[in-house]
């Protein structure tokens, strides 16, 4: 099958879910055509039958913003119409799968009919979505869109319940993990003494978004440090960057706050670490979670959203409520004042990813829902 994928290309997690799918798809002997305004952050440059298509936005005076939307959607119509795609695969609502029905519609004048499969993955629901300025378009775009997937059943209940759809019309698919990269062995010993030199490494990678709330992980950090050796390690960039150095100057442990900045290749670093904190306060899924416990790391996070579909609080990490620094540096505390907790939970969250989430679990699901698409 000839597949058009088109994700925002740059750090996060609906990103990064794309892009690993695409590979995915061709591993399994799919053609994936990537359709964005950047290459893919995850996706290699070169990868059997993938291939990329940038999207040119052309600059002229009268536009003070120039029209992505536009530019997306003429450039899919090319190479769907150049490369006889049979779907596009889009990740957000808006602008992807308003851009692919107009590209549809283009397609149609000709007598080619191509379906449009949308994902759903947060932010495009729970906050862009919810716009006043964007709800009439994020409803239409899911409505005209052919199949229609949310990678938690808490995503899919916030869509039926924002946009009025129908419960049949989305299809939970959650996100996945490689295990044989994502995975305990991924650990380098010597890594893990260049980031903690022997003592507890508390990791978080993010976009550094205010929803993530990274100030709240500092306090966390702060609280743990003062009763047992650990470092921080921050990777990611993002504009509450700034606060969180702040923070961390503020209070006294800025000498063992590593930010790394924007790091591909991420598996080494996240099972390197002894624990993952998660502190975003709206979480559709939470990718990050899923690749430490597939790494063996156990989950800090909040008892938001689809989060706890991913981690089991008590079993393979802590869920707490947003903003309970103390009960989070406390659970933090507890986990890791005790190697016997923390390998437990290690190998149960090692269990809950490859039995519920892998990629060769999950694949099939959207390679069912391509064939019904087409058919």
């Amino acid at each position: 099958m000839k597949i058009g994928i088109t994700c925002y290309p740059t750090y996060g997690g609906s990103g990064a879910v794309a892009t690993e799918l695409g590979i995915a798809l061709a591993a399994r002997g799919h053609e994936v055509h990537f359709i964005t305004y950047a290459h893919p952050f995850r996706l290699p440059l070169l990868s059997p039958r993938i291939f990329y298509h940038e999207v040119a936005i052309g600059s002229y005076p009268l536009f003070q913003y120039p029209p992505y939307d536009l530019a997306l959607a003429v450039r899919m119509h090319e190479v769907a119409s150049q490369q006889r795609l049979d779907l596009l695969h889009v990740h957000y609502a808006i602008p992807h799968a308003t851009s692919a029905w107009l590209a549809k519609q283009m397609l149609h004048e000709r007598g080619v009919n191509l379906p449009v499969v949308t994902t759903l993955h947060g932010t495009d629901i729970t906050i862009v979505g919810q716009d006043h300025s964007y709800h009439a378009i994020t409803r239409f775009s899911i409505d005209k869109s052919d199949r229609v997937t949310a990678v938690s059943q808490h995503l899919k209940e916030e869509t039926v319940r924002a946009f009025g759809c129908e419960q049949e019309r989305v299809q939970v698919i959650p996100n996945f993990v490689d295990p044989t990269v994502f995975a305990p062995t991924a650990s380098d010993a010597a890594l893990r003494q260049q980031l903690g030199e022997g003592r507890k490494v508390l990791m978080h990678i993010s976009n550094m978004r205010p929803v993530k709330r990274i100030t709240d992980i500092v306090r966390i950090f702060a609280a743990v440090r003062r009763e047992i050796p650990s470092v921080l390690v921050m990777i990611g960039d993002g504009p509450d960057r700034p606060a969180a150095e702040e923070e961390a100057r503020r209070l006294d442990v800025e000498g063992d706050v590593r930010f790394l900045g924007k790091i591909d290749g991420v598996a080494p670093l996240i099972a390197s670490a002894d624990l993952y904190v998660l502190t975003t306060d709206r979480e559709s899924f939470g990718l990050s979670a899923l690749e430490a416990q597939a790494c063996g790391v156990p989950v800090l996070g909040y008892d938001v959203g689809g989060l706890p579909e991913v981690v089991e609080s008590g079993v393979t990490g802590h869920l707490g409520a947003v903003g309970d620094i103390v009960g989070m540096s406390r659970a933090a505390l507890d986990l890791l004042g005790s190697d016997s907790r923390w390998r437990a939970m290690s190998e149960a969250a090692v269990s809950r990813a490859v039995e519920r989430f892998a990629t060769d679990r999950v694949l099939p699901l959207y390679e069912a829902l391509y064939a019904d698409a087409v058919r």
